[in-house]
């Protein structure tokens, strides 16, 4: 069996400084850098996003402003970064070295450990209880408290865009991934008992984009063509919503996300338009019958005589809500969340905007932008070849981001940057380089297949990820 490589750091410190002076070109205006990567993390209080220089750290608990929480500068070219709810544990990946993780305690400026595997990595997931990490044909599954392997999916079938989704929920801690050579299909697999749970006939094509509520009782998933989005339940796999996003053409979709109280649904694409959908079972009328009422009950008796695929169409629903980008062709991911106390829907673009918009719970619609922020952009500032001295070059940064109104942005970042699966499909030797365990780090931490450690191991370990009482991702002792 192919196991990653974990080489573990215990006390290696990252310098930090202050915010790294703006550069600017000959005309004046800051020299911005292109989007690789950009993720919201798991309950959306943060946007994390990677490019050439590194990676930065977002707030979201502001419309009017984006804080910058921190700027890491250790791994250049970052095409993933993700950060575990609000603690201070960051995973990280290189387009330099896309077959290592990275696993950082920023808070610290501590390089917890890092991983290579025998691929490159397309997509990490995380929860408290697991990381899991994806490859083109397999996925590793990981103890998030000591990083331990605790499962590897070898010879699953081919996944270039690394697509997969890890429910956020520690009861009901479900992996969904194409597991299965037929298109469409979706295997669900039980990341705490490591074992597969059913198969998921979820389209006809092969998928798309796939995602969990938050309590990881439904799956959304989008096919390749991106007119039908459905939503299935977990465990048990029985259809629940079937919407549709279009008819006129096929687009791709690169973003399914529910809302917290999993109300709704927001599917964003390459197109100009973001979809709502509300999660809702339509009952039965009790008033008295109408022209209009009396029209649908003899449509919806009519459809039991035509073909499926004309039956399908007409029983399903459309978008409650819609968001009008300004333009179309760049990557984004969206995300519901409520922010001051209104429910919001976010738009993160590679092109480096946030766009913030206020949705009607009630009334849907057409959803007012509230606020556009732009990004300064990844200043050209010095990036070392060699990792120790990056990782003596980490920067906090202060505010990286502009805000700005709805009128057109004084400045944009380069557009055309490349796909989530384009960042890492680089060439590397197929040999990993090898990389020892040291000293520090214990491997009796009672870690078995499918069992957490207990919370008093860690109780005075000399690691914490954070205020928050999050507990530490790995365990050490005194040598």
């Amino acid at each position: 069996m192919i196991e990653p490589i974990p080489e573990f750091r215990t006390g290696e410190k990252v310098r930090r400084s202050g915010s790294s002076p703006n550069r600017q070109s000959s005309d004046g205006s800051p020299e911005l850098q292109r989007l690789f990567c950009a993720s919201f993390n798991q309950d959306t209080t943060s946007l994390a996003v990677g490019g050439k220089n590194g990676y930065r750290l977002f707030s979201l608990s502001s419309v009017d402003r984006m804080d910058c929480i921190h700027q890491g500068v250790e791994s250049p070219d970052v095409c993933v970064a993700e950060r575990l709810f609000s603690s201070s544990l960051m995973v990280v990946v290189s387009r330099s070295t896309p077959f290592r993780m990275n696993i950082y305690h920023f808070k610290k400026g501590t390089e917890i450990c890092n991983y290579s595997y025998s691929n490159n990595i397309l997509a990490v997931k995380l929860n408290r209880q697991r990381l899991v990490v994806c490859l083109e044909e397999a996925l590793y599954i990981h103890n998030i408290k000591d990083m331990k392997l605790l499962k590897s999916l070898l010879n699953t079938p081919p996944n270039p865009k690394g697509l997969c989704a890890l429910s956020v929920n520690h009861s009901n801690s479900y992996l969904a991934y194409p597991g299965s050579f037929t298109a469409g299909e979706i295997t669900l697999y039980d990341a705490v008992n490591l074992n597969e749970v059913t198969v998921i006939s979820a389209h006809a094509s092969h998928v798309a984009a796939i995602s969990f509520n938050a309590s990881g009782t439904s799956l959304a998933t989008a096919s390749e063509k991106g007119t039908v989005i459905r939503v299935f339940s977990v465990p048990d796999g029985d259809k629940l919503f079937e919407f549709r996003r279009g008819m006129k053409r096929y687009v791709s979709i690169s973003s399914l996300s529910f809302s917290a109280d999993a109300q709704f649904l927001c599917a964003s694409s390459n197109t100009e338009t973001v979809h709502i959908f509300r999660l809702e079972h339509h009952r039965p009328s009790q008033e008295s019958p109408s022209w209009s009422g009396y029209m649908g009950k003899m449509f919806s008796a009519a459809s039991t005589y035509l073909p499926s695929q004309v039956s399908d169409m007409m029983h399903q629903d459309r978008a409650f809500a819609t968001v009008r980008l300004g333009a179309a062709g760049m990557k984004n991911i969206s995300a519901l969340s409520m922010i001051q106390k209104v429910p919001r829907l976010l738009v993160a673009s590679l092109d480096g905007h946030l766009y913030i918009y206020n949705v009607d719970p009630q009334e849907g619609g057409d959803c007012p932008l509230v606020k556009k922020h732009r990004r300064q952009g990844f200043q050209n500032d010095p990036v070392h070849t060699d990792p120790r001295k990056r990782l003596k070059s980490l920067y906090s940064a202060a505010r990286l981001y502009e805000s700005a109104d709805e009128g057109p942005a004084a400045s944009e970042l380069e557009v055309g940057s490349p796909s989530y699966a384009a960042t890492v499909a680089t060439s590397r030797n197929q040999d990993s380089p090898s990389s020892s365990s040291l000293t520090g780090y214990s491997e009796d931490g009672g870690a078995k297949r499918g069992e957490l450690i207990p919370e008093h191991e860690f109780a005075d370990g000399p690691l914490r990820l954070d205020d928050e009482q999050e507990f530490p991702p790995v365990s050490f002792r005194d040598t």
